[in-house]
């Protein structure tokens, strides 16, 4: 990703949950709050419930690329928290992608054309 870092921080996760706006889809929720820094910052959550690790490994893979392809429309500055619901597992690409892409947008993270 060119223009966005990885978030690991437990703390930022957390500050997140607390103050930051959110919308949820079938397959993943978003939480967003804009940060002071000239670039994004990505976090993944995968929860045991999605499945054993392989399948959260998969998803996680799915959702960091997903964004990736998409990162040039998104704006620059934001926190940006993926969730994934158990839904993730099963779901087609195409739809994982598509219901990141709304989240995003009801949220207003990407850039107007």
């Amino acid at each position: 990703m060119k223009f966005t870092v990885s978030m690991k921080e437990n703390h930022l996760f957390r500050r997140l949950y607390a103050k930051g706006k959110s919308s949820a889809g079938a397959t993943v929720a978003v939480y967003v709050r804009p940060n002071r820094l000239r670039r994004s910052r990505l976090g993944l959550t995968v929860g045991t419930k999605v499945g054993k690790a392989v399948v959260r490994n998969r998803v996680r893979r799915r959702i960091r690329e997903a964004y990736r392809i998409h990162e040039g429309q998104m704006a620059p500055g934001w926190d940006i928290v993926v969730v994934a619901r158990q839904r993730a597992a099963f779901a087609p690409y195409g739809q994982l992608e598509r219901d990141l892409l709304h989240q995003l947008d009801r949220l207003g993270v990407r850039k107007k054309p």
